[in-house]
């Protein structure tokens, strides 16, 4: 009788043993998998604002570019203003009002 409770309680014991190993092997790998996923997370962030840094750049050089193609037309109107004075004289007014909206938006 004792021997076959002891035996049970050693048995109960030895079980207990084996899911606390378990347990800890598991946990072990949920920490080994959660420090792999926070240093992904900081690459992907550092990736990010690098992007982010490109699109900034690649943005202002469009912008310049626009900027630049604009007076290029506006230099090839004039440019051709010889040969035809009334699509000059309309494209002028056209900037012209734009930069009288320009000036209302700074004085805002």
């Amino acid at each position: 009788m004792w021997n076959s409770l002891f035996l049970t309680i050693i048995v109960r014991w030895l079980d207990m043993l084996k899911e606390i190993h378990l347990l800890e092997s598991k946990l072990e790998k949920l920490f080994s998998d959660y420090e792999l996923i926070k240093s992904e997370n900081v690459t992907l962030l550092e990736n990010t604002e690098t992007l982010r840094h490109q699109l900034i750049e690649k943005e202002q050089l469009l912008k310049k570019q626009k900027s630049e193609y604009d007076l290029l037309k506006i230099a090839k109107t004039i440019e051709g203003s010889i040969t035809n004075k009334r699509d000059t004289k309309l494209k002028i007014n056209v900037l012209i009002r734009e930069i009288d909206k320009c000036i209302v938006e700074l004085q805002e």
